[in-house]
């Protein structure tokens, strides 16, 4: 106990920014679009996703929330909302962006997602314009979030493919880590047309040196069967905290802050924030990207 004590005082040193406002930088506002996904269901991807989305807001900044996945949805049950309008309401012009955001108590922005919605790629050029136009508004917000569905299915890649920055969330369970090489495999080779800017992300270890040698399998064996950079963000510790909170319908940062898993998650993004976002990245990309469009 003292050990994973005196490896989260080690983990937090320097990492956590100071809270500040998301007023715009001298060289403009640009949000940063991240996509959180997994080989397989079960390894707390969607857990990952808000608990992120909060930490975030709680530094300061104006976050989206997007539930990408499309079949088993339940970002709305860890959050406690029902959301009576979603992505496809927009899609079909019934409702725009505005009118389909929820405000949540956590202090983060919240958009459902809809089954059917991986058929904007059969929709025709005025109404992918329409669309389009709508996601453009988002752009105010300084951090999305789209907790994409576990697995290979198309409109994951779809998300996987525009987003910024893409994290793959496994656990130290073998048949998770066969799954997470397998994802990253068909990451690589499916989506042909830019570098996708991968992270790592190990869920549920009982030691920092869990996490550490179960990314450094997953990174090794992708470098070498696959020639392609992996980077390490972090871990998130395993706890009864977590489940608690899914039981209570409130993410586990807000339940208890200074919990284990609280703490790896700000620590995490205190990783993340020490990178900025790139020129070509923001919404505009991301629709470029989404939209199958090169330019």
């Amino acid at each position: 106990m003292e050990e994973q004590a005196e490896e989260l005082r080690e983990l937090m040193k320097n990492d956590i920014p100071e809270k500040r406002t998301s007023a715009s930088d001298k060289t403009g506002h640009k949000t940063r679009i991240i996509a959180i996904t997994s080989g397989k269901g079960g390894v707390g991807k969607t857990n990952v996703a808000v608990n992120m989305a909060i930490a975030y807001a709680q530094i300061g900044k104006k976050v989206i929330l997007i539930d990408g996945d499309l079949g088993m949805a339940n970002v709305n049950v860890l959050l406690n909302v029902v959301p009576t309008y979603n992505l496809m309401h927009v899609i079909n012009k019934k409702k725009t962006m505005k009118e389909i955001i929820l405000d949540t108590e956590f202090g983060i922005k919240f958009i459902a997602g809809a089954n059917g919605f991986s058929k904007i790629a059969n929709l025709s050029v005025e109404e992918l314009d329409d669309f389009a136009k709508q996601f453009s508004s988002l752009g105010t917000a300084d951090i999305i979030i789209i907790d994409t569905g576990a697995g290979i299915a198309n409109n994951v890649l779809q998300f996987v493919a525009a987003a910024d920055e893409v994290y793959v969330v496994t656990t130290p369970e073998p048949t998770a880590i066969t799954d997470a090489y397998g994802i990253i495999k068909i990451i690589t080779t499916e989506i042909v047309e830019h570098p996708v800017n991968l992270k790592l992300l190990v869920n549920r270890v009982h030691s920092a040196d869990e996490g550490k040698r179960i990314s450094e399998r997953i990174i090794t064996i992708v470098g070498q069967f696959l020639g392609y950079k992996v980077e390490y963000i972090g871990f998130v510790y395993d706890d009864p905290v977590v489940q608690a909170s899914v039981i209570r319908q409130k993410p586990f940062i807000v339940v208890n802050p200074t919990s284990k898993p609280a703490m790896c998650i700000k620590h995490i993004i205190g990783r993340i924030e020490k990178t900025g976002p790139s020129e070509n990245e923001g919404v505009s990309s991301f629709l470029r990207k989404f939209l199958g469009k090169k330019k």
